[in-house]
């Protein structure tokens, strides 16, 4: 067994210190402990001074922290401040940072919040502000008036317009509410908040009653027509209101009827008062030229209830032999309109005969055949550019078919269209061509003999018959050589009138 090897490090021995450095680390160390003595009794103190003072951040609002602003003003905030405070030691002077979110829309109506923030200390502090935006202006309504403007007397007061706008809702001119009241109209408006308007409007009225014009004045003469036309009035108010639309009229006049007539016109307002004025109008005959009978001897050839299909035939040959005749006609022949005008245009006589020739309709009554009549006269101007005031009864004026529909009715039509200024027209010479024959040549024979016995002929003759037409030539020629002049009539001509039999 071998020997453990001796070790070879020699121990280094410390250096002795001296009683005085000994002295000083003692002194260190008692130095040290009581640094750390004081520090641990000053963190007590302050974690003590902290508890018990109960530092924390404390967040102060300017003005009032419920706020009400009125919608579409902008509104300003007043702000809020935050500062550290505590128990002991009380506020800081430097404020902390304070955070603001939330906005308020004052264009619009509502309830809006506003949080302020801000922390220190690890510890944070809330506060809010409540904002209420609120519509409390009331509606503005604006009367609109004329200068001068007064109620009348008739229909009294005829709103002016009137608008109403809130800061709000905008126009609000149709909620208005109006009530009219004695003299007095109120209009109230509410807006969507409940802010009521309400303003009055105080009527002026007219005090006097219109007064009632009348055209052409007070009594008039007035030519037999088939129609009455007034001369016209009109009824202001002294304010210069038209009332004119409200004057009403009674009695009746019959213009085809010679007469004394009145007419009353009158206003009536809602207190019963009225404002009149009367017009008597005397119905006058139609001036009419003296007849004048031919010293020379005439045949006015007239043709009745064309034109129709041989009335071409009939005017060329009146063409080759210059002979100027008068056509009654009617419209049962749409087709053949045309000739009524080449007629008038080649001098033959246009006259009214009927538009219908239906006996129960134009002999039901006056104003039927008046109807009928003025019918045919327009359909004479539509062709000619012309009226015309000859014309011949449907079945003459001696007919007595008129009896079956109304008694008497030929004697009035009679005098009324003659006080109308209208030539009416029967015939003293009849070819016979409505019924007694169909033959040409008996045609012609009945019109000679018929007018050998007069100086004056109105001959009856019809256009729709072909027979009839073609015994025109044959009579020409011997009217021609028996010294008869042919002529078309006019409203001097000689009437040849049967007389009336009803």
């Amino acid at each position: 067994m071998k020997d453990k090897k001796k070790s070879t490090h020699v121990r280094e021995e410390k250096p002795k210190l001296t009683s005085e450095e000994k002295h000083r680390k003692i002194h260190r160390k008692k130095v040290a402990v009581i640094f750390a003595i004081a520090l641990i009794y000053l963190v007590i103190v302050v974690a003590a001074a902290i508890v018990i003072d109960d530092r924390h951040v404390e967040i102060t609002l300017l003005g009032d922290s419920e706020q009400t602003v009125e919608v579409g003003v902008p509104y300003a905030d007043p702000g809020a401040e935050a500062y550290l405070t505590g128990n002991l030691f009380g506020r800081m002077d430097s404020a902390v940072t304070l955070r603001i979110s939330g906005e308020v829309n004052s264009a619009e109506i509502g309830d809006y919040a506003l949080e302020y923030s801000a922390s220190a200390f690890g510890r944070e502090a809330v506060s809010y502000r409540l904002v209420h935006v609120r519509d409390t202006t009331p509606p503005v309504i604006t009367l609109n008036h004329e200068d001068g403007y007064m109620a009348s007397w008739l229909v009294g007061y005829s709103e002016e317009g009137f608008s109403a706008v809130d800061n709000y809702d905008g126009d609000v001119t149709e909620r208005v509410i109006r009530t009219e009241g004695d003299d007095i109209i109120y209009y109230s408006v509410t807006d969507s908040s409940g802010n009521e308007s309400t303003v009055q409007r105080v009527i002026e009225y007219g005090i006097s009653e219109p007064m009632i014009r009348l055209e052409g004045g007070e009594e008039i003469s007035y030519p037999a027509d088939f129609t009455f036309t007034d001369p016209g009035f009109e009824a202001i108010d002294e304010s210069g209101n038209d009332l004119t639309a409200y004057v009403q009229v009674t009695g009746e006049v019959k213009p085809w009827i010679v007469g004394s007539y009145e007419l009353n016109y009158y206003i009536m307002n809602e207190q019963g008062e009225t404002a009149s004025a009367k017009r008597v109008v005397n119905v006058v005959p139609q001036p009419m030229p003296d007849t004048v009978v031919p010293e020379e001897k005439t045949i006015y050839l007239t043709f009745d209830d064309g034109p129709g299909p041989y009335t071409e035939r009939l005017l060329n040959l009146l063409a080759n032999y210059g002979v100027k005749a008068t056509f009654f006609v009617t419209g049962n022949g749409p087709d053949y309109d045309d000739m009524i005008g080449r007629a008038y245009r080649e001098g033959h006589a246009i006259g009214v005969h009927s538009y219908t020739h239906d006996y129960s309709r134009i002999y039901a009554n006056e104003q039927a055949f008046f109807d009928d009549f003025q019918a045919t006269e327009e359909l004479i101007y539509s062709q000619t550019g012309s009226y015309t005031r000859l014309f011949r009864f449907p079945g003459g004026s001696s007919n007595t078919v008129s009896r079956n529909y109304n008694y008497g009715i030929m004697s009035r039509l009679a005098r009324y269209m003659t006080d109308m200024g209208y030539v009416f027209f029967d015939w003293n010479v009849t070819s016979g061509d409505a019924g007694e024959t169909t033959s040409t040549y008996r045609v012609a024979e009945n019109v000679k003999n018929g007018c050998s016995e007069h100086t004056v002929c109105v001959v009856l003759q019809h256009d729709i018959k072909g027979f009839s037409v073609d015994a025109v030539e044959n009579i020409i020629i011997w009217g021609r050589n028996h010294g008869y002049t042919f002529k078309p009539l006019d409203e001097t001509s000689f009437g040849a009138h049967h007389g009336t039999n009803n």
